[in-house]
């Protein structure tokens, strides 16, 4: 069994792996910004980390000894069209979503290194591959932490350290419900906000993506992309076969 440090582990998605890891019998190191909301996951360890923050990241690593995987799964989005989202907005959904990613993953490398030995997967998003409106920021975040993880892939391949990519479409979390969302009364793109369920398809439940973290985790050979779900396969498809000519779009927009 493998030992696993998991980012972002106090909701949604990042519980849904731990629970699911702890249960398959591997060693699980939860963290959070918040430990306190740890405290009942039936795992091995529990501590503070900010993915923002370096110290943070040094300490968590250091106390969590010695890391076969990281899962980075720490993440946010907003609500808000490109016209008018404040940029410092944007600069943090990419210190968190994407930089915090990197952060970690420099900071656990050099002991896989040194091993010969572990797993790199990122929790990232089919809107790593399609951009949807209203929520592109958080696309942006995520397309360029698949250009990392792949660039990883590449630099780290040699020293036996794999790199995985889990890509799921909408999860029935709270993410989205406590998302920043930057409208004024009369808002000209108002009309996009009330269309993105539509856009972002069926959703399913965050022990799909947990299920599908751990069987990557345990895949002798994973692959470097994971989609998660019908859905998120369909559309994946869809996005691979559509004309580079125009935008892309999983469905009509009444606009």
């Amino acid at each position: 069994m493998s030992s696993v440090l998991i980012t972002g582990a106090s909701k949604g998605i990042g519980r849904a792996i731990a629970v699911e890891l702890a249960a398959r019998g591997h060693r699980v190191v939860a963290t959070a910004r918040r430990p306190e909301m740890l405290v009942d996951l039936p795992v091995d360890q529990r501590l503070r980390l900010d993915v923002t923050d370096q110290d943070s990241v040094d300490r968590a690593i250091r106390d969590a000894g010695d890391i076969d995987v990281l899962v980075s799964n720490a993440g946010a989005t907003v609500r808000a069209p490109l016209e008018s989202v404040p940029l410092a907005e944007i600069e943090n959904l990419f210190q968190l979503n994407t930089l915090g990613a990197l952060r970690v993953a420099q900071g656990v490398l050099p002991q896989m290194r040194e091993r010969g030995a572990g797993r790199l997967v990122f929790v990232s998003s089919v809107q790593g591959r399609v951009v949807l409106p209203i929520i592109a920021p958080y696309g942006a975040s995520k397309w360029a932490l698949e250009a990392i993880a792949e660039g990883l892939a590449l630099e780290v391949g040699h020293f036996g350290v794999r790199v995985s990519i889990v890509q799921p479409g909408a999860v029935a979390t709270d993410g989205a419900a406590g998302a920043k969302s930057f409208f004024g009364d009369d808002d000209p793109y108002l009309p996009l906000l009330g269309q993105l369920g539509v856009l972002r398809g069926e959703v399913i439940a965050p022990e799909e993506v947990a299920t599908a973290v751990a069987d990557t985790i345990e895949h002798a050979d994973p692959p470097l992309r994971v989609p998660v779900g019908a859905p998120a396969e369909q559309l994946l498809k869809a996005r691979k076969e559509a004309p580079e000519a125009v935008p892309f779009l999983p469905a009509e927009l009444d606009w």
